[in-house]
């Protein structure tokens, strides 16, 4: 199963799409359209519960309230999947202009739509499903279908008389779940970590946006005050993978109480992080942030806070904290330029780091300009063969078996300018931005045209300048 999204008029992209592997990486030169692409997939992931509905008959829910059970048949549900997603994706880029901070008329042309490759009814029907709605004090519905049966059974956990649930509110929750058990196993759980990542590491604290503007509007006493107007007028002004971001990583001290199933399952993987960044991050209950050094012979144990710590250290914060305390599997760990701030060994071992989560069953999505990164990935996909003299090479050089990755679980796209497609009522084919697919052979690995020619031109250059003369 993949997503594939299509894209039309959305920033500088005139027409565009792309799959989602378990690793997909988007490259190209600036302002390519890379970004409108990551935020755009973002927004759907992160709030597709609200653009997808369903009806459930009031008769129904009638039934739920006096006898304390009813059923559902999924099939009709499933057999109507695709056009429950088509409409979800249409009421979904309505409101595009809030998950970019802009105006509604900015995106007045956008197409935004997913699809899911996948056979969709056979994939409801055949699993099993558990749910379970509670309030702050009670359980009050639980939901449940058998693997292979059709019929979701909905019972009311509450005694008769116990509380009124209004009809309205059980039916939407009732739709939810329905949404839950179409869609839930194919739109992954996204984490993103932006490239405003650096500069909310060092001023987490500063970055309550709804508090520092409430705070300067109250202090003007001859104005009435809306505080949610406040709230809602606030949170606007920042594109929403900025909003999450920045309020993940203000909320770390709350975050690291939990641990991630890496901790137990594949603690190897966070070593190798830690290796990256050089030490370990300490969430500590004073609201402070501390990087601890590696303790190494001869020197004295640092506890750095942030400010005092290196960009490189503060750039892959979030995703510290992230892959310890809250990675599941089926999450998609999405990356705006991971080789921000980092070395090019450390670039070469993030990309080994992410190939290592793919193969542990969470899906990465990064946007890139390191050639290092693209070209590391290659020699995974490169080493991935069952020949003599490539087990040597992988043994000489370090790599291990949990890092290779194969050819067809890669999808790199080139945003760059291109030839688009005619078009009704068009005799020439016009130009504009999209993304390209780039060739991946299981062989040679990713073609990224690029980067190839901007390292060729560079090599020709000092070429010249060496053998010119002659």
């Amino acid at each position: 199963m993949s997503m594939k999204i299509r894209l039309q008029n959305l920033g500088i992209l005139k027409k565009a799409e792309f799959s989602l592997g378990d690793l997909t990486i988007i490259c190209g030169a600036n302002n390519t359209g890379k970004t409108y692409a990551t935020y755009a997939l973002f927004g759907f992931l992160w709030g597709w519960e609200a653009s997808l509905e369903v009806e459930v008959p009031d008769q129904t829910i009638d039934a739920l309230l006096k006898d304390g059970v009813t059923r559902i048949d999924v099939t009709p549900y499933a057999m109507r999947a695709d056009n429950i997603l088509r409409q979800g994706c249409q009421d979904y880029t309505r409101q595009l202009h809030r998950i970019f901070a802009s105006t509604a008329g900015r995106f007045k042309d956008t197409t935004f739509q997913a699809e899911i490759e996948s056979e969709t009814i056979s994939a409801v029907v055949g699993r099993a499903f558990e749910g379970r709605i509670r309030s702050a004090e009670d359980d009050l519905l639980s939901l449940s279908k058998a693997e292979g049966e059709e019929e979701l059974v909905i019972s009311l956990l509450m005694g008769k008389g116990e509380t009124e649930l209004p009809a309205e509110i059980v039916k939407d929750m009732i739709s939810g779940h329905i949404i839950e058990l179409l869609f839930g196993k194919f739109l992954p759980r996204p984490f993103i970590a932006n490239t405003e990542r650096t500069g909310a590491a060092i001023f987490r604290k500063e970055l309550n946006f709804a508090r520092n503007r409430l705070l300067e509007e109250m202090s003007r006493a001859d104005r009435d005050i809306d505080p949610m107007d406040l709230l809602f007028k606030t949170y606007r002004d920042y594109p929403l993978p900025v909003r999450i971001n920045v309020d993940f990583i203000r909320r770390i001290e709350d975050i690291a109480k939990e641990d991630s199933f890496l901790v137990k399952e594949h603690p190897r993987i966070l070593n190798d992080f830690a290796d990256i960044i050089g030490g370990e991050y300490i969430a500590e209950s004073n609201d402070t942030i501390y990087f601890k050094p590696a303790k190494r012979a001869g020197r004295q144990q640092l506890k750095l806070t942030m400010d005092e710590s290196s960009s490189a250290v503060r750039s892959l914060l979030d995703i510290g904290f992230y892959l310890r305390h809250v990675a599941a599997p089926g999450h998609l760990l999405m990356v705006d330029e991971p080789e921000l701030n980092l070395h090019p060994e450390n670039q070469r071992r993030i990309a080994r780091l992410f190939a290592r989560l793919v193969n542990v069953g969470i899906k990465v999505f990064v946007t890139t300009h390191s050639d290092y990164i693209v070209k590391e990935l290659n020699t995974l996909i490169m080493l991935n063969h069952d020949r003599p003299h490539l087990k040597r090479i992988a043994k000489d050089n370090g790599y291990r078996e949990a890092e290779l990755i194969k050819s067809d679980q890669v999808k790199v796209y080139m945003a760059q300018e291109d030839l688009m497609p005619l078009e009704e009522g068009q005799k020439r084919r016009r130009r504009g931005h999209t993304l390209v697919a780039a060739d991946i052979d299981p062989k040679f690995g990713i073609g990224a045209p690029s980067f190839d020619t901007t390292i060729d031109d560079m090599n020709r250059i000092q070429e010249d300048i060496v053998w010119g003369a002659e």
